[in-house]
């Protein structure tokens, strides 16, 4: 056909990325939008699981062989997210007997490579297993960076023509003669938002089609375009680790249930998962008692979580569908995989396609199908790419080399510099410019800071799911200040403020549910730090936000000769 088809894709999660990326590479015009950052919805409140299927083995054998297969396939592609760490589906002694069997058999029939150990053998792997763990079956489970990942997709989308837009919300859907034809969107203001694209304001983005890849979202798009999305959220609370207590992932062998896995990520373990029916995305709980309950049950099988320090809580809330004749009670009954909604198909509406359900672990295969699917409307034949192509970071890169000596970084620094950035190491790591630790939790060096300004913008919760500045044990307290004073040179004072105190105000949320021993003691540091030392609450003695420029003027004849003395706010003040 004679004019490249434009298509619109609203959600930046995993989901969205992973379309605009296929449908990108496949030579059609995109744009993709997304009401906050990247990561925004569910998959910035994921686990960090990059499953095997054995957690879906017995229940759901068709989402389980899903993700065997997409497991598969990410290692290769996005080999600097994901850490295959191995997985362990543990018995207690009073669990069932029969279950183990089946999840044993229900791996082999999805083709997951599936083994029994010994406890013996367990605890050899894991030695802060609880001492009664009887046997364990071994699965190909890992871990896996989901903020990492979607920006390496959002890359490689830029790089086949693709427009990202951040921080830009679909307000209505453009509807002519049944047919959406494009998108009505309010993008935010401040400075330095934009991944690139239009900055503040409204804008009406025409389109030949629209994928409707929103997640937990999918329903208000929906009701937007007259159509019903029946998308029945799902909230999951995790908690995090202030460290790796298990380098394994661990499940526990039962049935369906809260709090039965322990998730090595990072520098950290997240524990997981509760499983709870909300009826709006955003209705996320004040109370903190799953948290709690999370450490009172995973405690049977890490009796050391019991002594550990809680960090931060955080809710995900899954985008479950089901179609409407089935009708289920349970959140838990219904099925993890995915469903594409042809709208005209179903509801006589053309132009618009939803894709709903689903995990994080299928998004590029959900991306191929949804591809396939709107190529097939404009007579288009191009092939999926996604699945061969590595991610930018994992092209050519199988072995982590130690940049100790040829960046002049400490071993683990450049160890961790390398894990996160891949083959882009060398050109993010070389510079003759000094290059010190901006967040000593997570290693991150100031080259990689600078980098992710480059691609962000002033954002810093952009720059934090670039690089996990931020995101270790002390939630900011110590490299906030740090990554604030990046942005001097090319971001005036206001605007390095705003992004500071967004970082914090999105730091603390985690925490609020977390406040108690030694974690209560380090938000109290952290409260110091910020509001006194720092003056985060901008109420110094005189009750007025600190001249800095005072400072700039130096000192005056009259004050060395003690006429004058310095005043609370930096400047001078007549003595009496």
């Amino acid at each position: 056909m004679g004019q490249t088809p434009h298509i619109a894709v609203i959600g930046g999660g995993s989901t969205g990325i992973g379309i605009a990326r296929d449908l990108a590479m496949r030579g059609l015009d995109v744009t993709l939008v997304e009401q906050g950052n990247l990561t925004h919805g569910t998959t910035g409140r994921m686990h960090g699981l990059l499953h095997s299927g054995g957690r879906y083995a017995v229940a759901d054998q068709a989402s389980a062989t899903e993700c065997i297969e997409e497991n598969r396939v990410l290692r290769d592609i996005a080999s600097h997210c994901v850490e295959m760490t191995g997985g362990l589906f543990v018995k207690r002694p009073e669990d069932s007997e029969e279950y183990f069997q089946k999840k044993l058999e229900g791996c082999k029939e999805c083709g997951i490579p599936a083994e029994v150990i010994s406890g013996e053998e367990a605890r050899a792997m894991e030695p802060h297993l609880a001492k009664d763990i009887d046997k364990a079956i071994t699965v190909p489970d890992g871990a896996i960076d989901p903020f990492r990942l979607v920006v390496a997709n959002a890359a490689s989308a830029e790089e086949h023509g693709a427009r990202i837009e951040t921080h830009s919300k679909v307000t209505d859907l453009i509807i002519e003669d049944d047919e959406v034809v494009g998108l009505e969107v309010e993008h935010a203001s401040g400075e330095g938002k934009r991944i690139h694209g239009k900055e503040g304001g409204t804008e009406e983005i025409r389109a030949d089609y629209v994928v409707n890849a929103t997640g937990a979202w999918a329903g208000r798009i929906g009701d937007m375009a007259g159509v019903d999305i029946a998308v029945r959220p799902s909230k999951g609370v995790m908690t995090i680790m202030n460290i790796r207590q298990v380098d394994t992932v661990v499940n526990r062998c039962k049935p369906k249930g809260d709090a039965d896995i322990v998730v090595p990520h990072e520098t950290t373990a997240i524990l997981g998962t509760t499983d709870e029916e909300v009826e709006d995305p955003e209705d996320y709980p004040e109370e903190g008692w799953e948290v709690d309950k999370m450490i009172d049950t995973l405690k049977e099988l890490v009796p050391m979580l019991e002594e550990a320090r809680t960090i931060r809580s955080f809710w995900g809330v899954r985008p479950l569908y089901e179609p409407p004749d089935v009708g289920s009670d349970d959140p838990t009954d219904i099925t993890r995989d995915y469903f594409l909604l042809d709208h005209d198909e179903r509801d006589d509406l053309q132009g618009m396609t939803s894709i709903v359900g689903g995990k994080f672990t299928t998004y590029r295969m959900m991306g191929e199908e949804i591809s396939d699917h709107v190529c097939a409307k404009f007579g288009i034949d191009a092939e999926c790419r996604t699945a061969d192509e590595p991610l930018p970071g994992s092209e050519d890169f199988s072995v982590l080399r130690d940049y100790m000596d040829e960046f002049g970084l400490r071993s683990p620094i450049g160890r961790r510099s390398v894990e996160r950035l891949g083959s882009r190491a060398d050109d993010v790591l070389k510079t003759s410019d000094p290059n010190p630790t901006v967040c000593g939790c997570e290693g991150v060096t100031r080259a990689e800071v600078q980098d992710a300004i480059s691609q962000s913008g002033s954002d810093l919760n952009a720059v934090r799911i670039r690089t996990r500045a931020s995101m270790g044990n002390c939630q900011g307290g110590f490299c906030s200040s740090r990554l604030a004073s990046e942005l001097h040179g090319e971001y005036d004072e206001s605007i390095a403020r705003e992004a500071w105190d967004e970082l914090l105000q999105e730091r603390w949320k985690g925490q609020r549910h977390a406040l108690w021993g030694e974690q209560l003691s380090q938000a109290a540091l952290n409260y110091a730090l910020h509001s006194t030392t720092q003056n985060r609450d901008n109420d110094p003695a005189d009750g007025e936000p600190v001249d800095f420029a005072a400072f700039d003027s130096g000192v005056s004849a009259s004050d060395a000769s003690g006429t004058a003395d310095v005043a609370a706010d930096g400047g001078t003040r007549n003595g009496d």
